[in-house]
C-alpha cells in the first residue's frame, strides 16, 4: 500500500493546528486565532487539491475521507473534486462554459450586464478586488450555478450540498458550544482563507490561442508557495498532475527551460511581482478576449458561476 508520508503528516499538522486554535483551552486572542485558523484552512484547501490528484493514498475513497471535513465552510469536497477534474481538460482552459474554473465571461453575457455589475467585476479583476470581494462574488456565483443544476435534476450535486451543509452545521455548532474562539472569529478566518486562496487562482490561467500558453508559472519559494503546496508552478502541475506537491520544485528546476517554452514564457518571478503589477491594475478583461460572442443557451448552465467559480 502506497502512502506519501509528507502529505499525510502535513494533513495531520493541519488538523492539529485547526483543532488547537479553535478548541484548545486558553482562549487565544482573535488577532492571533483568526490568522492561525486561516492558515489551517488554506492548507486544508491545498491538501484537498492534492487528494483529488491521488495523494497521499492510492485509494480515492481514503483521500476523500481524509480531507472531506469542511473546516473552511465554503465548498463541498465532492463539488471541488468534480469541477477541478473537469478543469484539467486543458483544451477547454479559460472557456467560460467548458472550464468550470474560468474567470472569463462570454462576451455576449458581459455586454448584457448592468453597469454596476460590470464595475464590480472590473474591480474583481484586480488582485486587491479579488482578495477583498472575490470570496463573496465567487461563492454567490458558484452556488447560483449549482442551484441551476439542481433545479435541472442534478441529484448528485444536491447530495453533495446536503452532506456539506450537515458538516458545516456540525462545525459551527461545535465552535459555538465548545470552541475557545468566538463564532465571528471563525467566520472571519474562513473569509480570510478564501481571500488568500484567491491570490493563487488570480492568474493561474490566461486567454491564449494555444492551450499550452494558458497556464502560468510563479517562481516563488516563500510562504505563499508553501501554503499553496507549490501549485504556483501551475504549468508543471497541469503537465504532471500525478506528481506530489513536494516534488514539483525539483521537477521544475530540472526542466525549467522546457516549461517556460511550453507556456510561452507566461512567468512571474515571485508573488511580490504579482502584487506589484496587479494589486490595483487589472490583468485581464472580464469578457474572454479570444472567444466569439454567443447567446446564452442550454449549454450555458454548465458554466459554474459564469466565469467566477470559487476554487479552493
Amino acid at each position: 500500500m502506497r502512502i506519501e508520508w509528507p502529505t499525510l503528516l502535513l494533513a495531520v499538522f493541519c488538523y492539529v493546528l485547526w483543532f488547537a486554535t479553535a478548541f484548545w483551552p486558553g482562549h487565544l486572542p482573535p488577532l492571533l486565532a483568526v490568522p492561525l485558523l486561516a492558515l489551517a484552512m488554506v492548507l486544508h484547501a491545498s491538501l484537498s487539491h492534492e487528494t483529488i490528484h491521488g495523494h497521499p493514498f492510492a485509494q480515492p475513497r481514503w483521500n476523500g475521507a481524509l480531507m472531506s471535513l469542511p473546516i473552511g465552510l465554503l465548498v463541498p469536497y465532492g463539488r471541488f473534486r468534480d469541477t477541478h477534474l473537469a478543469h484539467h481538460r486543458d483544451a477547454d482552459l479559460t472557456d467560460p462554459y467548458d472550464d468550470p474554473e474560468s474567470n472569463y465571461l462570454d462576451p455576449a453575457v458581459w455586454a448584457g450586464l448592468p453597469v454596476w455589475t460590470k464595475r464590480l467585476l472590473l474591480v474583481n479583476n484586480t488582485l486587491a478586488g479579488r482578495i477583498l470581494l472575490g470570496p463573496v462574488i465567487g461563492q454567490a456565483a458558484f452556488m447560483a450555478g449549482d442551484l441551476r443544476a439542481i433545479r435541472a435534476g442534478e441529484r448528485g450535486i444536491l447530495r453533495e450540498w446536503l452532506w456539506h451543509g450537515l458538516g458545516v452545521a456540525g462545525i459551527l455548532l461545535a465552535v459555538a458550544l465548545w470552541g475557545t474562539v468566538p463564532l465571528w472569529a471563525y467566520l472571519a478566518a474562513a473569509y480570510l482563507a478564501a481571500g488568500v486562496l484567491k491570490i493563487r487562482t488570480f492568474l493561474e490561467h490566461q486567454a491564449h490561442d494555444r492551450a499550452r500558453g494558458r497556464t502560468a508559472i510563479v517562481e516563488d519559494r516563500g510562504p505563499l508557495a508553501f501554503l499553496f503546496l507549490n501549485n504556483n508552478l501551475h504549468v508543471v502541475h497541469h503537465m504532471h498532475p500525478r506528481v506530489p506537491w513536494y516534488r514539483l520544485p525539483e521537477l521544475y528546476r530540472a526542466q525549467q527551460a522546457r516549461f517556460r517554452a511550453v507556456n510561452d514564457n507566461y512567468v512571474y518571478r515571485s508573488y511580490g511581482e504579482v502584487f506589484a503589477r496587479h494589486l490595483l491594475r487589472r490583468k485581464d478583461p472580464v469578457a474572454h478576449p479570444l472567444r466569439a460572442a454567443r447567446a446564452m443557451d442550454q449549454g450555458a448552465a454548465r458554466a459554474t458561476g459564469q466565469g467566477e467559480a470559487l476554487r479552493p
